[in-house]
């Protein structure tokens, strides 16, 4: 064994940066579908499994500038979409 011993510039061994872009509809919990007080339509038909009922409330987006936007999620694979 060595006693040898020297002070680090960090302590740091490791960096992982992830670069990921995130929109609206990631932030959009799925489980609305369960929420017995959001209305319900069966107008928009999903666009990942052509099922017709969906659960939908209007929301600000990121950029307060913007308008405020539909959002709706099916009620069978709760898939997101605006």
């Amino acid at each position: 064994n060595c006693d040898y011993k020297q002070l680090a510039d960090s302590n740091c061994v490791y960096v992982n940066k992830i670069m990921h872009e995130v929109d609206e509809l990631t932030h959009i919990n799925p489980d609305v579908v369960s929420d017995p007080t959001l209305p319900r339509t069966k107008d928009h038909m999903c666009p990942k499994c052509n099922h017709r009922e969906a659960v939908f409330f209007q929301g600000q987006t990121r950029r307060a500038e913007e308008e405020m936007r539909l959002y709706y999620v099916c009620t069978s694979c709760k898939h997101r979409w605006t």
